[in-house]
Formats: structure tokens, C-alpha cells, sequence
């Protein structure tokens, strides 16, 4: 009797329904998709049967396993010599990164230098653009004529060559990854030199320390959590980059892991493709539990008290001003010269040829020719740039009314039982999928909804399944914000409601979202802007029918039809800048607050 009595009183609380229904629908999504592509790595697949003799589709097999692990012949090709290339290419995005990004702190922070605010909002914006538009707009400057026989910019204005080193591979892509999440060591680093407490530079300096050695003795070891942190986030984020590599790497025949999963999952290996994914997705959650641990050390290191916060800035005297133009020249170039490039590119006619003659507006507003791109309409007569766009905004719309709304529950549930197992467990799950590379996470559900899955029919090929990866792998971004806005609400807020006789619904859009609607706006518009930019996620589960503006815009690029590719990228990012530009101004947002000067 008690028990049930327990179990009524447990169910008449609407935070206890959400938390058991989520985490029952999370375990499903999140959980029990891991345990469907460990299967699908000894399976074996229709494509495979003529490798694999005398099997039939779903026997189990250790085949993917030693071809791609074990076998001298092959695992080179196929997966060390990616392997090493995807950890080459993530630690030094992270060395470029934390060095861009740490210096720009720097300067803000501890120096004199001009034009600070300026800086620390435009610094921020090579990370609001998805990362494949600086990788495109260093293709439209500096490729040779090694791919389609076109020079870019730089040759063309030149008349000098650049080497493949430069224009293809390893170097390229570690520039143009470490300039895109440079924000992130400048954000956690500028954050902790902005708040660091002064007393101890200013004790260094009474004890006649010079400038070097205050560096390197005081403020390197009080911001080095926060490079680790840095390190081990963009190292996670470089690993599970695709499109970047996609474009820089291919004409050199460059592979990494997500470039090699994509082509196995798409050809006729798709067991060494989920074998990949599944590792990957194993250094992604051995990393972020690394960083985690950082974060966690991180509490141990004061650096704000109550004492004199005043810091003492470097004078740059006679380098002060050439110095913050130098600065301001080279964020102008990356933020706006891309833009240009990709602006001139989409009108020209004869690619290589930058003379007034050979500009046109047959790519924008064009019919169609048959001695152009097949006969290809401009983007603005263009139907399947129409349709395209469209699915993407119906795409982002309807991730970011399920991820923020379940955020939102999630955020309310969560906090009501706080420290409760129950809640602790949804909690976890929901940021789950922040752990899973986008790539290995779209190849987890091509592997478990390509079949019936009990009364769910088979998913892939439809819009309804792009909607539900979208979802979930976005719900971290919207269940953080629904944590934090209701941590920062009383219970006494909600507990007068209850005395008044007032609903749990009622509560809910009458009190505790109105209330708090700036922080839960934002869980809803952050995965719209992310959704509309992104391409790895989306890749392995697009078909004809439900393509997309970022998916559209690779096909485009991968035909050579690069004038089509830089418009559809010139329309992509003005969406997602003028998205972002939406959420700081509806929710007072902005990522640089409080590390500018």
C-alpha cells in the first residue's frame, strides 16, 4: 500500500512524467543506436557479399574488423594513414588556435591596444561562419590549376603558382580549421585574463619580476586549464571536421577519418565505415571526459577575490597604433575578403578570367544554357535552389521548435530533482550527443533507421529523419539553456501558482517562461543557427528529395560547377549572420561579452 501510494504521489508531479518519459525516449535515441552500429561493425552488409564469400546480409562476421584493423595489406591505406592525418590535423588546428586565439586575449586584456571592442566582436565572427566558407574562400585565392586547370586570385594576379603544399593538404586545412575555432581559446582564455585578480601581477612587479617572467611564471600557469580545456575541445571538434578536409584535402588525395568514413559508408564498405565511426565516437567521449576532469580541477585555481582588480596594462607606446591597425587589417581580411571572393566568383563566366568582360549575372538570375553546368537555371530561377532552401529553414524551424521546447522541459524537470539519480541520468543523456562526432552520429541512425524498427517504419530517405537527428543532436545547446534558466528561478515563483489552484500548464506559459523567455529564446534560436550551417550531420541522409542548401552547395562543388557553389555559400552565410544578429538582438546574447575592453 505504501508503495503505491508513493508511486502516486511520484506520477502526480509533472516534472517526474517528463524526466521518465525523456529518459525513456533518450535511451532509445541516444543509447541503444551506439549498441545497433557496434552490431552493424560485424554484420554483413548486401554491398559486402561479394567480398565476404558464401555469407548472406546480417550474418556475423569479424571481416570489417581485420581488414581494417589487423590486415598489413590494407588497414595502412584504410584507416592508419587517415588516422594519423586526423590527429595530425587536430593538434595543430589546436597549437594554431590556442596561439591566434590566446594572443588576441592578450592583447585585449593586458595591453593598450586600440580599437578593443571592435576586435572582440569581429573576432568571434570566423567561428559564426561555418567553417567550409574560409576553406572556399582560400580555394578561390590561392588553388593552382592542379584541380580543373583554374587558377584562383593570387596566380591570376600574380603569375606565380602555388605549390600544392600550400594550396591542398595538411597546411591549408590546419589554417583555415585553427582561424575558425581560434574564438574558443579566445573566449575561455580572454575570460579568465579579464577576471584574473591584479594582485598577483602587481606582486610579481614589486618584486622587480620583468614582463617576460610575469608571463611565464604568473598568467601562463592561471589560464593553462583553460588552454588544456581549449586544446581538448577543439581537437574533438578538428577530429569530427568533414567538410573543411572535403574541400582542401580531396585534390591531393588527402583523407582523414570523417573524408574515408564518408566515402566507405557511401560505396561498398559500409562495415569499415560504422568500424571508423565507432571509434570515433569513442576518442570523442574519452576526450570531453578529459575535459571535464580539467574543468573540474579548474575550481582549485583562484583567480577572482575580493581585493584590488585594477590591471595594470602593457604600454605598447610607438607600436601601439601600427600594431592595432596590423590587427584590425587582418580581421577585416579574414571576416570580409572571404565574402568578396565568394561575391566575384559566382559572377564569373570563364573561371581564372577576372576582367570586367567576363563578368555576368547568368549564375544569379540566368535561364539556363546548355554549354553551362547542364543547362543549370541561376540560383534566383532556380527550383532546386528553391526547394533547397526551403527544406533547409523547414528543416531548422522544426529542429529548433522540438530541440528548445524539450530543452525547456528538460531544463524545468531537471532542476526539480536536482541531484536525484532520475534527473541526474536525463541530464547526461541529453548532452550525450555533444559527445558523438556529427559524422559518426548520421551514420548511427543511417545504420538504425535504414530498417523497420518495431511500429517505426524505415526513416532513411525521408525529411522526418533529418528532423529527428537534427533534434537530438542539437538538444544539449537548448537542455543547457533550460538548466541554467531555471537555476536561476526561485521555487517560490511556481510554489504561489500552485497555492492559487493555477495548472501546471497554465504555470508554465503564464509564470516560468515568460519570466525567463530571453534565456529559453535562445535555446530555441541557437539550434536554428547551428542546423542551417551544418553539413557533416546531414550528409549521409540526404536523398534527392530532402536535399538541403549545405548539402546542395558540396554537390555543386564536387560537379565543378564552383560559380553555383560561391553563390549558394554567399546566401548560406548572410543567413546565418543575420540569424546570429537576430539572437543577440532578441536575447542580448553575444559570445565576446565580457572579454572585450
Amino acid at each position: 500500500m505504501n508503495l503505491r501510494n508513493r508511486f502516486k504521489s511520484f506520477i502526480r508531479k509533472p516534472h517526474n512524467i517528463i524526466l521518465v518519459t525523456m529518459a525513456v525516449v533518450l535511451v532509445y535515441l541516444t543509447v541503444i543506436p551506439l549498441f545497433t552500429i557496434i552490431m552493424d561493425t560485424f554484420k554483413v552488409h548486401s554491398s559486402e557479399l561479394m567480398r565476404i564469400k558464401g555469407s548472406q546480409v546480417g550474418d556475423l562476421t569479424l571481416y570489417h574488423w581485420k581488414q581494417v584493423l589487423f590486415n598489413p595489406a590494407n588497414s595502412g591505406k584504410i584507416f592508419y594513414e587517415p588516422f594519423m592525418n586526423t590527429m595530425g590535423i587536430s593538434a595543430g588546428t589546436c597549437l594554431f588556435a590556442i596561439l591566434v586565439g590566446g594572443l588576441f586575449a592578450w592583447l585585449v586584456t593586458r595591453t593598450d591596444i586600440r580599437y578593443k571592442n571592435l576586435i572582440s566582436t569581429l573576432f568571434i565572427f570566423p567561428y559564426i561562419m561555418p567553417s567550409w566558407t574560409l576553406a572556399m574562400a582560400w580555394l578561390n585565392f590561392f588553388k593552382n590549376d592542379l584541380v580543373g586547370g583554374v587558377p584562383g586570385f593570387f596566380t591570376s594576379l600574380t603569375g606565380i603558382s602555388t605549390p600544392d603544399w600550400f594550396a591542398y593538404g595538411p597546411f591549408p586545412i590546419v589554417i583555415v580549421l585553427g582561424m575558425h575555432y581560434a574564438p574558443f581559446a579566445y573566449i575561455l582564455i580572454g575570460g579568465i585574463l579579464r577576471n584574473m585578480d591584479a594582485n598577483l601581477e602587481e606582486a610579481a612587479l614589486i618584486l622587480k619580476a620583468n614582463r617576460f617572467k610575469i608571463m611565464w611564471k604568473v598568467t601562463i600557469p592561471i589560464v593553462l586549464p583553460a588552454m588544456l580545456s581549449t586544446f581538448l575541445l577543439v581537437f574533438s571538434s578538428a577530429m569530427s571536421a568533414f567538410a573543411v578536409p572535403a574541400f582542401l584535402g580531396t585534390p591531393v588525395r588527402y583523407q582523414v577519418l570523417t573524408t574515408q568514413m564518408f566515402r566507405t559508408l557511401n560505396g561498398l564498405n559500409p562495415g569499415y565505415g560504422y568500424l571508423m565511426a565507432l571509434i570515433m565516437i569513442l576518442i570523442g567521449v574519452f576526450i570531453l571526459a578529459m575535459n571535464q576532469k580539467i574543468i573540474g580541477k579548474r575550481r582549485s585555481y583562484t583567480t577572482i577575490t575580493g581585493k584590488s582588480s585594477n590591471i595594470s596594462l602593457i604600454r605598447l607606446k610607438a607600436i601601439r597604433t601600427p600594431l592595432s591597425v596590423l590587427l584590425m587589417a587582418m580581421i577585416l581580411l579574414v571576416c570580409i575578403l572571404p565574402l568578396v571572393s565568394f561575391a566575384v566568383e559566382s559572377f564569373i563566366m570563364e573561371p581564372g578570367n577576372y576582367s570586367l568582360t567576363n563578368f555576368t549575372t547568368q549564375f544569379w538570375i540566368g535561364s539556363g544554357s546548355p554549354q553551362i553546368a547542364n543547362g543549370e537555371p541561376g540560383i534566383f530561377r532556380n527550383s532546386s535552389i528553391y526547394t533547397g532552401f526551403f527544406n533547409s529553414v523547414k528543416l531548422s524551424v522544426l529542429v529548433a521548435f522540438i530541440a528548445g521546447t524539450l530543452g525547456i522541459l528538460a531544463g524545468y524537470a531537471i532542476v526539480k530533482r536536482k541531484n536525484s539519480r532520475l534527473s541526474t541520468a536525463v541530464n547526461n543523456l541529453a548532452f550525450f550527443p555533444y559527445l558523438m562526432p556529427s559524422m559518426a552520429f548520421g551514420a548511427i541512425y543511417l545504420s538504425m533507421f535504414a530498417a523497420r524498427r518495431g511500429f517505426i517504419p524505415p526513416l532513411y530517405g525521408s525529411f522526418a529523419l533529418l528532423v529527428l537527428i537534427g533534434a537530438v543532436k542539437y538538444l544539449p545547446f537548448a537542455s543547457r539553456s533550460g538548466v541554467s534558466a531555471m537555476h536561476q528561478l526561485s521555487n517560490e515563483i511556481e510554489e504561489a501558482g500552485t497555492i492559487m489552484g493555477i495548472s501546471w500548464f497554465k504555470r508554465m506559459t503564464k509564470i516560468i517562461i515568460p519570466i525567463q523567455k530571453t534565456s529559453f529564446l535562445s535555446g530555441y534560436l541557437l539550434p536554428f543557427i547551428s542546423c542551417m550551417r551544418e553539413l557533416s550531420l546531414f550528409i549521409l541522409l540526404v536523398t534527392p528529395s530532402t536535399r538541403i542548401l549545405t548539402t546542395m552547395l558540396f554537390q555543386y562543388n564536387e560537379k565543378g560547377w564552383n560559380q553555383y557553389a560561391n553563390a549558394i555559400n554567399l546566401m548560406i552565410v548572410g543567413i546565418v549572420v543575420l540569424s546570429n544578429v537576430i539572437v543577440n538582438k532578441v536575447t542580448g546574447a553575444s559570445v565576446d561579452k565580457g572579454i572585450g575592453g
